[in-house]
């Protein structure tokens, strides 16, 4: 099943799950009664995490609301590094995002917030490098530093990891050059190796990461996914690995080739996803979120990865609103909602929930993660794991 040919012959096989896979994350929103749990004002009485949990494996064996490990734990350790992971998993995260796919030259998958890698790698400090140093347009953006697809992964290899916003978190500089960067196979071992140890099954959420530009240099993303899912035996329905992209049409190409769970993510809502910007697509974010929209995307997905503006907007000040009807409308045709993203730090939150000034300090995070757990999304990603288990065992239970 290696080649793309054999993948998309059996493309009506996986499609006809599709509707199995809508079921079963839709089960991590419906509770026996066919109630939403997530509605605001229902989700304490319907039990919380522990709800969740009416066997058969899969989405519905997770807590709800799930605390998703943003990068890892990137609020701690410079983000997509092995330490960024074990520790949202010490954290007591449900799921780590593990990771933001890019290629290298040579086709192997890493896990880089973005390609371009001079702010999240010491690469410029390696002189034998420096002439890989250019300017790129990436998703319409001029871009300029080191990318990854100019490299082998032998010499990626040689590169290690660094704080990427080292003014809002210089407590993580302290672990700068510890970690090296991991490809998504090690990560699907790593994984193995976790639920072993740990003796429960650890789950992961990476992202196929502007694939149309990639494809466009004949690297595309999809491919690579699932042949090294199929590998290691996860490319199942109930297989412990949710696959996102920004990109609507890498996640329906992904429906073709993988049985997996998949999530569209969805940026502001003035925005437009890429590949519509490619393929002439006059579609905004804002016409995906509409119930019509979300149908459509309900099509080929099981749950979205809105920007938390989505669920709740700020108003001029940056303080929250009144919410929109995007989690009901979202329920109602099955769909989840992951919503990004949760941190400490003052710059990150809500304006009424930050103290002092300083770029570093924690403001009130546990006070907005109740204004958005009460919304009645299905999870949230977040850079602080601890501080999103508290708050959801405080938003169950109190």
């Amino acid at each position: 099943m290696g080649t793309h040919e054999s993948q998309v012959a059996q493309g009506s096989e996986e499609r006809a799950g599709g509707t199995a896979r809508r079921a079963l994350l839709g089960a991590a929103v419906l509770g026996a009664g066919g109630a939403v749990l997530g509605l605001a004002g229902t989700a304490k009485a319907a039990g919380g995490p522990e709800a969740a949990r009416h066997g058969g494996g899969g989405l519905k064996s997770l807590p709800v609301p799930t605390v998703i490990g943003h990068r890892g734990a990137s609020g701690y350790r410079p983000e997509h590094t092995f330490g960024s992971y074990q520790l949202a998993l010490d954290l007591g995260a449900d799921i780590v995002e593990a990771g933001d796919l890019v290629p290298t030259r040579d086709g192997h998958l890493v896990c880089r917030h973005e390609p371009e890698i001079g702010g999240t790698t010491d690469v410029a400090a390696h002189p034998e490098f420096a002439d890989r140093k250019t300017t790129k347009v990436i998703d319409g953006v001029s871009t300029t530093g080191w990318f990854t697809e100019d490299f082998t992964l032998a010499e990626l290899k040689r590169l290690r990891a660094v704080e990427r916003i080292p003014a809002n978190r210089p407590h993580n500089t302290l672990y700068d050059g510890r970690w090296e960067i991991p490809t998504f196979e090690e990560v699907l071992r790593w994984q193995d190796e976790q639920t072993r140890r740990r003796g429960k099954q650890v789950w992961i959420y990476p992202e196929t990461k502007h694939p149309t530009y990639f494809r466009k240099l004949g690297l595309g993303l999809e491919e690579r996914v699932a042949k090294l899912l199929r590998t290691y035996g996860k490319d199942k329905r109930n297989s412990p690995v949710v696959l996102q992209s920004f990109e609507p049409t890498s996640i329906e190409r992904l429906n073709k080739l993988v049985d997996n769970p998949l999530v569209v993510l969805l940026s502001g809502a003035g925005s437009r996803p890429w590949d519509f910007v490619e393929a002439g697509d006059p579609r905004t974010v804002a016409d995906l979120i509409t119930p019509k929209g979300l149908r459509e995307i309900a099509g080929y997905a099981q749950g979205i990865g809105p920007t938390l503006d989505l669920v709740i907007p700020k108003d001029a000040n940056g303080r929250l609103t009144k919410p929109t009807t995007l989690v009901a409308d979202a329920h109602k045709v099955g769909l989840v909602l992951h919503p990004y993203t949760m941190r400490n730090e003052n710059p990150f939150l809500p304006a009424e929930f930050r103290k002092g000034t300083d770029a570093d300090a924690y403001g009130d995070a546990f006070g907005a993660f109740q204004a958005y757990f009460a919304t009645g999304i299905d999870g949230v990603f977040t850079d602080n794991p601890d501080t999103g288990v508290l708050a959801r065992d405080a938003f169950v239970n109190g």
